[in-house]
């Protein structure tokens, strides 16, 4: 118990407004290597994962696709890329590396969303003279929501743990603590970093999960196949 009260004490004092890195420049990098890098990541899977789930096409490669993705390890990645591009471009590297490790779970979100829709309101909406564009855009994209937040979620979490390894590039974040508490043999800097990495990502799921309350409305909650929820869990934990 005496080193979680040290941990709280090494957060707490007021020597972590100073030195090479304030506590609050490195909570505002990981929080921005992390949105960043979601959002990207969005832009890139839910169009495509939407085209996948409207079309019901292309969702064989889009698994295989996400599989080989979780198969590299992110910080084996960050370092090849940052060989690759050079040391001027760590931060991009690091970037890709975070993009690429939340592609995944937005992508089972946003066509496992789709897929989870009874085909009988598709057909009802199409029947009632809707165009193709205006099914996507009225019946399947709301209806998918509550899936595709939940990838979302899924990514952001797993990308606020995972930017803890961009310190091993330089690039700062509270990883910066754990690495230079393992340097030095300090176990309250180290237990000190890792529990706001962990209250970070609490702070963002609850995020995440007051925003599925405000978006969603809750009669297509309650409509949300089981079996279509355990697939994007699956997914994101595969």
């Amino acid at each position: 118990m005496n080193l979680f009260f040290d941990a709280f004490a090494w957060i707490f004092s007021p020597d972590r407004l100073a030195g090479s890195l304030p506590l609050p420049v490195a909570i505002g990098q990981h929080l921005a290597f992390t949105f960043v890098s979601v959002l990207i990541a969005a832009l890139i899977a839910i169009p495509a994962g939407w085209a996948i789930g409207h079309t019901g096409r292309g969702r064989e490669f889009a698994i295989a696709l996400s599989g080989a993705a979780r198969a590299v390890p992110a910080l084996g990645l960050v370092v090849l890329l940052w060989l690759v591009l050079g040391v001027l471009h760590k931060t991009e590297a690091a970037v890709i590396s975070f993009v690429v490790l939340a592609i995944p779970s937005i992508l089972a979100g946003a066509y496992s969303g789709f897929e989870a829709i009874n085909r009988s309101t598709i057909d009802a909406a199409r029947a009632m003279g809707m165009t193709s564009w205006q099914v996507l855009w009225k019946i399947e994209v709301p209806l998918g929501l509550p899936l595709l937040i939940g990838g979302l979620r899924s990514a952001t979490l797993q990308v606020v743990a995972t930017v803890t390894i961009a310190t091993y590039v330089g690039l700062g974040g509270l990883g910066f603590y754990i690495l230079q508490g393992v340097q030095l043999q300090r176990f309250d800097e180290i237990l000190g970093g890792s529990i706001l990495v962990i209250a970070l990502a609490l702070l963002l799921d609850g995020a995440f999960a007051l925003l599925h309350r405000v978006v969603v409305p809750h009669g297509v909650t309650a409509r949300t196949p089981r079996r279509a929820t355990a697939h994007v869990t699956a997914v994101a934990t595969t």
